[in-house]
């Protein structure tokens, strides 16, 4: 998918209405508030789950997966910087250790913190709009399975960041 691609799914989740119940999407997953999707990347990879399995082919393949997906996250993030002005890139560190300490994390914001570890955003108009770049170092700890390939998110909502 390009950027032009990309920045049409964005748009597409930006003007959409809220569904009353979660549930699944063409492009990822929306609920009361939200909308969450994943972009499928210019190479044609759709996260379903592949993991390396860390041989030394797999450690060119993910760093050469992960430079092609950091080329389009900042690509996408330098266009739509220009069309809505400067994000504020923020960590989800915090809120992923507070949903794991049991505070109740609403959506996206809960989903976002598992897989991202910054997000760019934006405000525009009532919404927000996040973008960031998953699959960086994730892995299962130590001596456990592969990293997972690198990913885009995005995620539009009307519930403010905890």
């Amino acid at each position: 998918m390009t950027t032009a691609q990309h920045l049409a799914v964005i748009e597409l989740l930006r003007v959409r209405a809220f569904p009353a119940e979660r549930g699944p999407s063409e492009v990822g997953t929306s609920g009361p508030g939200y909308h969450l999707a994943e972009l499928p990347r210019s190479d044609g990879f759709r996260y379903d789950g592949f993991r390396y399995d860390g041989g030394d082919e797999d450690v060119a393949r993910r760093i050469e997966d992960a430079d092609q997906c950091a080329a389009e996250h900042t690509a996408l993030t330098e266009i739509l910087s220009a069309r809505f002005g400067e994000p504020q890139y923020i960590s989800l560190w915090s809120v992923h250790v507070r949903g794991g300490e049991g505070e109740e994390i609403p959506e996206p914001w809960r989903e976002l913190s598992e897989g991202l570890r910054y997000i760019h955003l934006w405000r525009i108009e009532s919404r927000w709009l996040a973008v960031g770049m998953a699959g960086e170092g994730e892995g299962e700890g130590e001596g456990g399975g592969g990293e997972r390939r690198s990913r885009l998110v995005a995620a539009v909502t009307e519930t403010d960041p905890p």
